[in-house]
């Protein structure tokens, strides 16, 4: 499991970790939008930030227990109350870290991501960094993600993932 900051890179390693494992993908975003039938920032808008939590929960849960895959959650799940202790012992965390203003950077311009609209979108980040670093710090290993292309990062984190968890 990859998780980390909007912006991080998730989706995109994610994407690649899984192909080089031979393994599923999972974006719960996607899943998500896909059970909505709507883009995440309107179910923000016409549900609350609490039913999307609720619905997140939910695409974890189901994840977690199928078939092996790499998942890549939004950036709010880890910080949410007991997240990281629901897959403790069924998955291998991996931080993909990102500074705040490589990650609006990367973020901005997709217009998707309902907790960074407002004027300045790197110190919206930097709060959200601060906020959720703490949990994003408990995974098993970290990869810095700020410079290094999507492949790059891809290949390390699937190093991890066979020195660590035996993929």
């Amino acid at each position: 499991m990859i998780i980390g900051l909007p912006g991080a890179g998730k989706t995109t390693v994610g994407r690649l970790v899984a192909e080089r494992l031979g393994a599923g993908f999972l974006d719960l975003d996607a899943l998500i939008v896909r059970r909505m039938q709507m883009p995440v920032a309107r179910v923000f808008a016409e549900y609350g930030e609490p039913r999307f939590r609720q619905l997140e929960a939910e695409a974890m849960r189901k994840a977690i227990t199928g078939p092996p895959a790499v998942i890549a959650p939004g950036g709010g799940w880890a910080a949410q109350p007991g997240a990281i202790e629901s897959v403790q012992g069924l998955a291998f965390l991996v931080y993909l870290r990102a500074m705040a203003l490589t990650a609006a950077r990367r973020a901005s311009g997709e217009g998707t991501r309902p907790l960074l609209v407002g004027e300045d979108p790197v110190e919206l980040m930097r709060q959200l960094l601060k906020d959720r670093e703490p949990y994003y710090l408990r995974a098993e290993c970290e990869v810095k993600a700020d410079v290094k292309p999507p492949q790059a990062l891809a290949e390390e984190v699937v190093a991890l993932a066979q020195e660590h968890a035996g993929w």
